[in-house]
């Protein structure tokens, strides 16, 4: 007979297994799909100092730990992404990209989201080695040092006047010939001493010495000269992408493909899915708060079934 799951978990990262953990535990039947990159963003970032119970762990072994206690509990991964969910029909359908079919009574999205990224010489080699994309996480690594901020809106802001907390020497770099942030945030960096902003200019290219970051090179859009400027770290901030589309038509998504979901549960527009973590999250986008979030859309996929019985 055809194995249906209690739960199918879409997503390992923080939120998708701490979702596991507490179904597994709790005795349902646990898929999860682990897709093209377990673990989530945590694998390309060196050192997490923010997560509850460890003064400082790099996230990969992060990752592995979170990992291992989903698997003691009895959750069963796949290392494939799902490329079709049929919402339509009980129990619901997952198509893999090897075109293997599974069913399942409930679903939780924890598919996450990625930065978007320069695509310029240097940045996937040094991602992780000082290329990254949280100053909350990461920023407490560069204290007294010089750092890079790419984006001019909120986000940006934000990143550069947490910044101001470890280092003076801030540079934001902005493709446009004036700031997109709101007005509030504008007021925290423009005339702050330790920032320097770049205007019509673009980062092309990321030096370093194979362990880290060394050198920025930025490029004024207009005269096409180059700048060469020393850094240690580099903060994107020029936008997130939910990696929602795949559930455009079985799932309500808002303008920028984040699930939507019904406070204060996580609850989706289809009864018994559920989405967490940086899928529906667009507003904290922390580690601990997708695996939060996890917890939640377990618990409330247990509800589910307890109810349905």
């Amino acid at each position: 007979m055809k194995t249906i799951y209690d739960l199918i978990i879409i997503g390992a990262g923080p939120a998708g297994l701490t979702a596991a953990i507490y179904a597994a535990r709790a005795g349902l039947k646990t898929l999860i799909f682990e897709g093209k990159n377990p673990g989530g963003q945590l694998m390309k970032t060196s050192l997490i100092e923010n997560w509850p119970g460890n003064i400082s762990i790099p996230g990969p072994q992060l990752m592995k730990n979170i990992q291992e206690h989903a698997k003691h509990f009895g959750a069963d991964l796949i290392g494939e992404s799902v490329v079709k969910v049929n919402s339509s029909e009980r129990p619901f359908t997952i198509w893999s990209e090897s075109k293997k079919e599974f069913s399942t009574k409930t679903l939780i999205i924890a598919t996450g989201a990625g930065p978007k990224k320069l695509n310029c010489s240097g940045e996937n080699e040094y991602w992780g080695k000082g290329v990254t994309t949280c100053a909350i996480c990461d920023g407490a690594l560069y204290k007294d040092l010089p750092v890079v901020i790419v984006g001019g809106g909120d986000t940006a802001m934000e990143n550069a006047s947490f910044m101001t907390k470890f280092t003076q020497n801030i540079t934001i770099v902005n493709l446009l010939d004036k700031l997109t942030a709101s007005a509030a945030m504008q007021k925290r960096v423009l005339h702050h001493p330790s920032i320097n902003i770049i205007y019509n200019s673009a980062v092309t290219h990321i030096k370093g010495n194979n362990d880290h970051v060394t050198d920025i090179v930025v490029t004024n859009q207009q005269t096409k000269e180059s700048t060469t400027i020393p850094a240690r770290g580099l903060f994107l901030a020029i936008g997130i992408n939910p990696n929602t589309d795949f559930l455009k038509n079985d799932l309500a998504l808002d303008n920028y493909g984040y699930v939507k979901t019904f406070c204060p549960t996580t609850a989706t527009s289809v009864d018994g899915i559920f989405a967490c973590g940086d899928a529906a999250d667009y507003i904290y986008r922390q580690a601990i708060t997708g695996s939060a979030s996890g917890c939640m859309a377990a618990l409330d996929a247990q509800r589910y079934l307890e109810n349905a019985e």
